[in-house]
């Protein structure tokens, strides 16, 4: 399989300001998941109170998604990954979500 230098590959404007931020999102809730959790929980238990009665769990959730957000190196992570699965389909023709599963037997 031939190399090819991620840094040469062209992204359009949506790739690099909606596509990207949606994958640093995602990723970003991942690294999250125990302040997640803990908010959502709050929120569960909290009910229609959830506003004042979570506000620290938020702020915690916030905190953390945003030292993400404006990682330079997260997002040239992200960026990195978001190349490797465009390279990968622009080759196979598979979109990533498909390329995991199992095919049919019969």
């Amino acid at each position: 399989m031939e190399a090819v230098n991620t840094e040469e590959v062209h992204l359009r404007h949506v790739e690099k300001d909606v596509v990207i931020p949606k994958m640093m999102r995602e990723k970003a809730k991942e690294l999250c998941a125990e302040k997640v959790e803990a908010f959502t929980n709050c929120c569960k238990e909290s009910g229609l109170l959830m506003v004042f009665k979570c506000r620290e769990q938020n702020a915690l959730l916030k905190e953390c998604l945003t030292l993400h957000y404006k990682d330079r190196a997260f997002f040239e992570e992200c960026k990195q990954e978001y190349i490797r699965e465009k390279l990968e389909f622009e080759r196979t023709g598979i979109p990533k979500k498909n390329r995991t599963q199992k095919l049919p037997t019969m």
